[in-house]
């Protein structure tokens, strides 16, 4: 039962309106639920429709040939819908894709899906851990906290005996009022210039931009998968590929021999606290991963398009710190620009 599985928490005077299911955790949900935990919830009878929403958040790179809707028209946990992250984006100016979409866009989406503000959201994806943090970054910064990651995905969901399906279950919109952005968890191309101006060892206004791309790409060693975009990085920042938050698993042999289709062998979970802790502190120093876990320096993630940058995010979030943002734009946005300075090199 979904009380059994997380415990009680306090009924907030702003819940007290609504059915059990909402109230058990006031406002907030936790970041990452597991296999076994949503099996749990969907299984629980005191869970209406409209208490619980799970999202396939799928995304590709754009030189995989896989397309995240036609599998999850495929294969897609029971019950589930498939939420496309570039069709819910705001338009940008230089054509980059998922971006933060504007409140009005988000509100209908979640109209459009079935979701009401008191709805626990439960957003996967097809490798493990790889786009669900962006949409859970998403659900976060408009303010809907009722909204967690599946940790491993959809191979995680069936490697631990979970069901799957092809059929599309219909459902009934729901109302969704306009929220309010969280501005300062998203930063744009004038905060990361003026940024790139300010040394952190000297100036302690200065956030830290944790770069979650590949250290080969980072250092210009490697080309951008984005034909025609130089690799490199932004002044100052820090190499921080999102996998170093991560650990790779294996589908059992007799779920494997089931599988068909897309669907790697392999996939991705988050790791511990003390795991995430560890990779901080290889890829800032001590010293710095301390400002950081202390909440004392700001911190950015960055990445190819602002899509695992949504790892780290989740990663220092789980964690507990507050002053965590996404630069919306990453490198495609910073690179495209003629004037933007680019670093090589260590």
């Amino acid at each position: 039962m979904y009380a059994q599985v997380f415990g009680r928490r306090n009924i907030s005077s702003a819940s007290r309106g609504l059915r059990g299911y909402g109230t058990m955790f006031g406002d907030h949900c936790p970041l990452v639920v597991t296999s076994a935990q949503l099996h749990n919830l969907k299984n629980d009878s005191s869970v209406q429709e409209r208490d619980l929403v799970v999202l396939d958040a799928s995304w590709h790179m754009p030189n995989s040939p896989r397309k995240a809707d036609e599998e999850y028209r495929a294969r897609h946990i029971p019950s589930s819908r498939f939420l496309d992250i570039d069709r819910v984006a705001s338009p940008h100016p230089l054509n980059l894709a998922h971006m933060m979409p504007h409140p009005h866009a988000f509100a209908k989406a979640c109209s459009e899906l079935g979701i009401a503000p008191s709805t626990h959201v439960v957003i996967y994806d097809s490798q493990g851990v790889f786009s669900s943090p962006r949409a859970l970054y998403m659900f976060r910064t408009f303010g809907h906290h009722r909204s967690s990651i599946l940790d491993g995905g959809l191979p995680g969901w069936l490697s631990h005996g979970g069901t799957t399906q092809h059929e599309q279950q219909k459902f009934m919109h729901a109302k969704y009022a306009t929220p309010t952005l969280d501005g300062k968890a998203v930063k744009d191309y004038k905060h990361m210039v003026k940024n790139a101006k300010l040394d952190p060892a000297e100036n302690a206004e200065a956030y830290y931009v944790l770069d979650a791309r590949s250290k080969g790409r980072f250092l210009g060693s490697d080309p951008e998968p984005r034909p025609g975009l130089s690799s490199g990085h932004i002044p100052y920042s820090i190499s921080l590929p999102f996998t170093a938050f991560l650990e790779t698993h294996n589908i059992p042999d007799d779920v494997a021999s089931s599988i068909e289709g897309n669907l790697s062998l392999t996939y991705t979970r988050l790791r511990s606290t003390q795991g995430i802790i560890i990779a901080l502190e290889e890829a800032l120093g001590p010293q710095r991963a301390k400002e950081v876990l202390d909440g004392k320096r700001q911190v950015v993630a960055s990445c190819g398009s602002g899509m695992t940058a949504g790892v780290i995010w989740l990663g220092l979030k789980m964690l507990g710190l507050d002053s965590v943002g996404i630069y919306d734009e990453s490198w495609t946005g910073y690179a495209m620009r003629p004037a933007s300075e680019i670093v090589k090199g260590e």
